[in-house]
């Protein structure tokens, strides 16, 4: 299995949970929720070993992991009645394989354009309204 010790995705250290929520690990890849919530939903698939580019993954490994982030879209689709969802696989100095898939509301933050990655100001939650979101996407997986 492939580890990097300097990734946060592999060790799970403070650096991931401070900003990210684990959900539930899917069939070749973990969810998790941001901790900001600007886009209401927010999700993150990452691939459960280190990889860093779809390229690196077998056919096989690509077709399940693509799998969960599909899983995933439509899950948060019907969970939030999202108007679109986007996705995003942004890793210049994060080599990990992953997916931000953020649901977009006709009318809400970043309609129309790309997502922000570090909003501000940030839109954090209560551990109940964590806890709620987190119980709605886990009823439609």
């Amino acid at each position: 299995m492939n580890f990097d010790n300097d990734c946060f995705y592999c060790v799970k250290d403070h650096r991931l949970t401070d900003i990210m929520i684990k959900i539930c690990d899917l069939e070749a890849s973990t969810l998790y929720l941001f901790k900001e919530q600007t886009y209401r939903g927010r999700c993150l698939v990452a691939y459960k070993e280190h990889k860093s580019e779809l390229f690196d993954l077998s056919d096989d490994e690509r077709n399940a992991f693509m799998k969960d982030v599909a899983r995933v879209a439509k899950a948060m689709s019907e969970a939030f009645g999202a108007y679109k969802i986007n996705y995003g696989a942004y890793a210049d100095k994060m080599t990990h394989l992953h997916y931000h898939i953020v649901p977009k509301y006709e009318g809400g933050p970043g309609f129309g354009g790309t997502f922000e990655m570090m909003p501000e100001p940030k839109v954090l939650l209560s551990e109940a309204e964590y806890e709620e979101l987190i119980r709605r996407v886990k009823e439609k997986l």
